[in-house]
């Protein structure tokens, strides 16, 4: 090497010992560590700064507190839940049993009690999966969870687990660790489509939160880790050995804390959770009974807007087994029969019930149409069709509790005997009236008793001008017949009003009560956490008196055992009841009831989308549709059913009243059109006091033996011009009629 290169050499080497000592010079301990304590208080500075301008929310997300309402049967089993697509009802911690909660607590964070709120430590290794994209990996406490679910959102995001942290020190310090541990499993999801540990515990294993034992706690507790990987029904068996692990470090966690001792934790089984339920909709009869409830809610206070809150569970009066015994009662009588889709009559039928328990007026089942996603008008509830001749006890009722007399002056009872000519005029209204009866049948004199069997109508429209039509709407009201296109003329006898069967339920359960009032109410309680509404008890008045109510009742009998309604008739139950058809055979109703319960079941003929009513006649190729068939077939199976097989209960009748027999009018050789005084019959002065219960439709010739009344024939209106009825076919106030009127 020369000596140039040499220079050269030594040149270059200088150079590099230079560069060296000046980057020693620069990176010194001194230095580095004082530029690490720079970046730490600058890090500092910059969370002061953060935990300053990050406050509290001072409200929840609007996810966090959106929670659905739960409906139930009376035996608290759910019925339905309601509610913005969230399945959630949040408890009170002191509903959750303490072993339940230490089972979280153990599962999530066994420093829960002792930390403030962070662990810096599992936030540091969020936040570098988060910035190195491996997404939400890494632990955080109770408290950092709960504030995520309850005040943020699940976003993977460096602002959103910055401001996580900083919340959870704040909320540590505003709230007490119950309440942070109320409000983690409360929002926590566990999959199964549920929100919070009240819904978790309904759907892994049919029971409310109160009720879990330490073993489901755990299993619950367990799931929040991989909710859709640790439920059982859907799990692989890794997932299956992964949850049982989990909930085995649960329990050992339990027993490290104190909170468990070994023994109890070696007794302990895996909970096995229930196959998975689809959530309750409105489709079938549920949507109908909730419905129903909403309706008698909203009289009691708690508004739509209360409702959409959430957060409600609502007991209703609806007994289970009874409202599947109707459910299948209406099947197998009516719809198994029915062709909806290959016929025009069948697919018009809609059917509608109710049934109420006539000693309390709850409602305990209801069946408002075929399917209430199909068909929402609850046919249950509708008051646009006529109850017919449903309402001609009604109308004995009121002659019973008015006193009420004939035309001849006899006292109107079971043995009154009436003219049961077919078309024969009314005689003492200003409104004329001839109805014809079914068929255009006439009866001749017959008793009240026998005329209530057939459902004579020439009978009862005279019988409403005996007692009087304002006097019998008087007594409809109390009974609990709505005010609906209620005019007070004779054509009323026959049922022309409006009224559902919910209506005629509450009418007949208060006959069926000793005429004591009886309201259907179909809502037994309401709950919410931060409040409580007590329905309003329905009043228990004495609509009618005890001898009128159980007169009418023992008049229903007679229906039952041996006139319409005999379809209804079994020796399983002692039963009272009418049947009812309206004009043009638009409705058939069977109204009946059992020492025991009350129910009102009717068929409707409905077109056009429901704005248009039309005839039942040909319903399942079976004829005339009249009350005394599908109806009364569909009350008999359901009651049967319901009264789990039949009753020995019967009807304790108190003073029924038999009415008056007169002495029989004295026959004239020659009749004449216009009555004359002499004509007129007379009241016999010794009148029976024990009439038979069975009278003769034939009057003697004499003074009529005491188990032999005669008929009280009022005088004859003169033969009125035919009038024509309304355009919709029901019946107007006229002479005649198309006579299908009556069964």
């Amino acid at each position: 090497m020369g000596r140039a290169d040499a220079r050269r050499a030594q040149a270059q080497e200088s150079r590099r010992a230079a560069k060296s000592g000046g980057i020693r010079r620069l990176f010194t301990w001194k230095k580095l560590l004082g530029t690490f304590f720079g970046i730490v208080l600058l890090g500092m500075g910059a969370f002061g700064a953060l935990y300053l301008y990050v406050d509290v929310p001072a409200s929840a997300n609007a996810m966090a507190e959106r929670q659905s309402n739960v409906y139930k049967y009376s035996d608290g089993t759910v019925l339905a839940r309601t509610g913005k697509g969230v399945n959630r009802q949040i408890v009170d911690l002191d509903e959750v049993p303490k072993k339940v909660q230490h089972a979280f607590v153990a599962a999530e964070n066994k420093t829960f009690y002792k930390d403030q709120g962070v662990d810096l430590k599992g936030t540091t290794r969020g936040l570098f999966n988060t910035v190195s994209g491996k997404g939400k990996q890494g632990g955080s406490t109770i408290t950092q969870q709960y504030v995520k679910n309850y005040y943020l959102t699940q976003d993977a995001t460096v602002s959103r687990k910055l401001k996580e942290l900083v919340i959870s020190l704040k909320v540590d310090q505003q709230k007490s660790k119950d309440e942070i541990l109320a409000g983690y499993i409360n929002t926590a999801y566990y999959g199964r489509g549920a929100s919070g540990i009240q819904a978790a515990a309904q759907a892994y294993y049919g029971i409310d939160a109160k009720d879990l034992d330490v073993s489901q706690g755990a299993y619950l507790a367990s799931l929040l880790q991989a909710p859709s990987q640790y439920d059982w029904n859907s799990a692989t068996d890794t997932g299956k050995k992964l949850v049982k692990e989990r909930w085995a470090y649960t329990l050992r966690n339990m027993v490290e804390m104190d909170w468990l001792t070994d023994s109890e934790k070696a007794k302990l089984e895996f909970p096995v959770p229930q196959k998975p339920k689809p959530a309750a909709g409105m489709e079938g009869q549920t949507g109908y009974l909730v419905e129903a409830a909403n309706k008698e809610l909203e009289k009691q206070g708690v508004t739509e807007e209360d409702r959409d809150a959430g957060g409600w569970t609502f007991t209703l009066t609806v007994d289970k087994k009874r409202q599947q015994a109707l459910e299948k009662a209406v099947d197998d009588q009516l719809e198994s029969k029915l062709d909806r889709e290959g016929s025009k009559v069948d697919a018009t039928v809609q059917a509608g019930a109710t049934s109420v328990d006539p000693k309390t007026g709850k409602v305990v089942a209801l069946y408002g149409g075929e399917d209430y996603i199909k068909h929402y008008i609850s046919n249950a509830t509708r008051q646009d069709y006529q109850p017919a001749s449903t309402f001609k006890p009604l109308v004995l009722a009121s002659a019973l509790e008015n006193e009420s007399t004939t035309q001849a002056g006899s006292l109107i009872g079971l043995n009154t005997v009436y003219d049961g000519t077919s078309k024969r005029p009314v005689v003492g209204s200003d409104t004329p009236f001839s109805p014809q009866n079914e068929d255009d049948r006439s009866y001749g004199p017959i008793s009240v008793q026998k005329a209530m069997n057939s459902s004579v109508n020439s009978v009862f429209a005279q019988m409403i001008v005996d007692v009087t039509p304002s006097a019998a709407k008087q007594t409809a009201l109390d009974l609990g017949v709505p005010d609906k296109n209620f005019p007070e003329r004779p054509a009323v006898s026959l049922g022309t009003m409006n009224a559902s069967t919910w209506d005629m339920a509450g009418a007949y359960a208060t006959l069926d009560n000793h005429g004591k009032k009886v309201t259907p109410h179909i809502l037994q309680s309401a709950e919410h956490r931060d409040r409580t509404v007590d329905p309003e008890k329905p009043k228990r008045e004495q609509a009618i008196s005890r001898a009128s109510a159980d007169t009418v009742t023992k008049a229903l009998t007679g229906v039952v055992d041996a006139g319409s309604g005999s379809a209804a008739n079994t020796s399983a139950y002692d039963a009272a009841g009418k049947t009812g058809t309206s004009e043009d055979n638009k409705s058939a109703w069977f109204a009946g009831y059992t020492p025991e319960l009350t129910t009102v079941v009717a068929l409707f003929g409905e077109g056009d989308g429901g704005r248009k009513q039309v005839s039942l006649t040909g319903t399942a190729n079976s004829g005339r549709a009249n009350g005394g068939g599908f109806p009364a077939r569909i009350w008999a199976d359901y009651t049967l059913g319901a009264l789990g097989g039949g009753s020995g209960k019967t009807f304790d009748l108190q003073d029924v009243e038999r009415g008056e027999v007169p002495a029989p009018p004295t026959p004239s050789d020659t009749p004449s059109e216009e009555p004359t005084e002499s004509e007129e019959p007379t009241p016999s002065d010794t009148p029976s006091e024990t009439p038979s219960e069975t009278p003769s439709e034939s009057p003697s010739s004499s003074a009529p033996p005491t188990d032999s009344p005669t008929v009280t024939t009022p005088p004859t209106s003169p033969e009125l011009p035919p009038q024509p009825g309304e355009d919709d076919g029901q019946p107007g106030e006229r002479p005649g009629g198309n006579g299908l009127l009556g069964q």
